[in-house]
């Protein structure tokens, strides 16, 4: 039970740190956000302390278009 809650610290702090690096590359400022600048927050929470070692993860999608 006990390493259990370790491990829930650990990935709490590792999200923490992923969200700062987001913070500090201005991914939050932006209000028009689409698919690629919401899929690249998500991935740069997710790599967290990675960020500070040369990660700069970046998402592209499109998004399909309604028919005519």
């Amino acid at each position: 039970m006990r390493g259990t809650s370790i491990l829930g610290v650990i990935v709490v702090i590792w999200l923490v740190i992923g969200a700062i690096a987001a913070g500090q590359r201005g991914y939050y400022g932006n209000d028009d956000t689409n698919c690629a600048e919401a899929g690249t927050i998500l991935v740069t929470i997710v790599a967290g302390p990675l960020n500070y070692i040369g990660a700069n993860p970046k998402i592209d999608c499109e998004l399909p278009q309604p028919s005519k």
